[in-house]
Parts: C-alpha cells; sequence; structure tokens
C-alpha cells in the first residue's frame, strides 16, 4: 500500500493535480487556501483584493512589527473594502474550487487553520472524504484525523465585527475533544504537531507555533506507526522519534510540490 500525504497546500493547484500519482490514496492535512502570499506579494487573496505594495507592506509588520501594527494596519486595508466579507467569500470559493477538483480520488482531507471548513461539503465530490475528529481505515490501518491549530490558552475565539475572514483556530477544550475520539490509531493524521519544541519552532519565523499535548499523549498512549503534520513551515526538526512512532512534518507542500510517502 502506498498513501502520500501533503500539507500547507497554500493554492498550488498544479502540484496538488500530480500529488495523487503513483499512490493508492491521497492524504491533505489542510491550509488549502492562500490567503497572504508572502513570497509573491500579488498572489493569494489578499494579494488580489489589495495589491502587492499593500500586502508587502503587511508581510514586514508581521516580520519586524509588533502584533499590535500588524493588526492596525490589517484594519486599514479592510475599510477599503465597501464588504469585506463578501469579497473574501468569493476570493475563497474561487480558490476551492480549483483546489477540489484537482485533488484525485480517494483523497482523505482535514481543514487547516487556513480554511474555511464550512464551505468544504460544496466542493467535495466523489472520493473525497473530510474527517475532523474521525477514523477511517485505509489499507488496513487506522487513521485518525484533526483538524485546524490551536489557540493560545486563554484566548476566547471571537468574530470582531465587520471582520472578513476568521480561520479556522480552536481552543484547547475543542481541540482535545477531537483527539480523545480517536481510538485505536495506526496513522495520526493533524494539520498541527504534537508538543515537541524541535517540531513547534520555526527557523525562518523565529517563533514557536502551538503544538498539541493532547496528541503527544495520545502518541504515547496507543503508539502509532506515523504521526503525519504540517503547520509549521520551516520546523527545527522534520522528523522526531517518539517510542515506536515517527512524527513527521510532512512539508511546506507549495513550495516543494512533493508528497511525504507512507509505505506498508
Amino acid at each position: 500500500m502506498r498513501v502520500h500525504v501533503v500539507s500547507d497546500v497554500h493554492g498550488n493547484a498544479d502540484a496538488l493535480k500530480r500529488a495523487g500519482d503513483g499512490a493508492d490514496a491521497l492524504v491533505v492535512l489542510g491550509d488549502l487556501l492562500d490567503f497572504v502570499d508572502y513570497r509573491d506579494h500579488d498572489k493569494g487573496i489578499m494579494g488580489a483584493l489589495f495589491g502587492a505594495e499593500k500586502v508587502g507592506e503587511f508581510a514586514r509588520l508581521r516580520r519586524e512589527g509588533t502584533r499590535d501594527e500588524t493588526v492596525a494596519f490589517s484594519r486599514t486595508l479592510w475599510a477599503t473594502l465597501d464588504d469585506p466579507a463578501a469579497a473574501v467569500d468569493e476570493a475563497i470559493r474561487e480558490q476551492y474550487a480549483t483546489l477540489f477538483a484537482a485533488m484525485t480520488a480517494p483523497t482523505y482531507a482535514t481543514p487547516g487553520n487556513v480554511d474555511t471548513p464550512s464551505l468544504w461539503p460544496e466542493f467535495t465530490g466523489a472520493g473525497i472524504h473530510v474527517l475532523d475528529g474521525e477514523v477511517t481505515e485505509i489499507g488496513g490501518l487506522r487513521f485518525g484525523f484533526v483538524g485546524g491549530a490551536l489557540l493560545p490558552d486563554g484566548v476566547v475565539p471571537r468574530r470582531r465585527k465587520g471582520a472578513a475572514w476568521r480561520p479556522y483556530l480552536r481552543d484547547r477544550e475543542d481541540y482535545d475533544k477531537s483527539v480523545a475520539a480517536l481510538t485505536d490509531v495506526d496513522v495520526l493524521c493533524t494539520h498541527g504537531p504534537p508538543a515537541l519544541p524541535e517540531l513547534t519552532y520555526d527557523v525562518v519565523a523565529r517563533r514557536n507555533e502551538i503544538g498539541s499535548t493532547a496528541l503527544l499523549e495520545l502518541i504515547r498512549e496507543q503508539r502509532p506507526r506515523w504521526s503525519v503534520f504540517g503547520h509549521v513551515h520551516q520546523p527545527l526538526s522534520a522528523r522526531v522519534r517518539v517510542g515506536l512512532t515517527e512524527c513527521r512534518n510532512v512539508g511546506h507542500f507549495k513550495e516543494t510540490g512533493q508528497p511525504y510517502v507512507l509505505r506498508w
């Protein structure tokens, strides 16, 4: 059996069309949308709405500015649109139409934080299975899926009045509930990583993303063959061994265009 795994597609539909070549199944671990393209500022949803110059300044503030400066600048951009939510919704649907059409069957997918899972049922055709807090069998092994990413502890998810879009960020209680629903897992498939420093630290962004302690506990208790995930684009380490489990960041698919291969 051969399964290809990708994460952090961020709009790379051309590579996604080839991701399942030679595989019995394709696993997609989220972040389908290209919301802010930090390499090509004229691309992505923000590039289409505001242009390369504005997105370049936003990217600079993300790298060098404070959170308050970044948020303030972002709000000035959205304020220039008559109906920001409608503009973003249209752009998201356009990307999803292209991306889901690029997936080869059978595909098993879970959303990332840069996704709008409520829209996925509109685009999933035959042979595309969406799972979140669920287990399915592929080639005789049990694959467990958890989507989204964690909010910082104590942060309550709210949709600010007038906000154009809300990422799929989950509080720890909600996320851990999905993890707890996974039993007898052979392959753990998540967007975010387990809580290990080597896997959560991004060496380019120079910050720690939030890893899940619940995922780490599941790995130690259920000892799956593999834990595969994405979210951290440039991790300190792409792999860590936890007991019998190979924990593997499958890579930033937008940039590499190469799936990670599972064989058994």
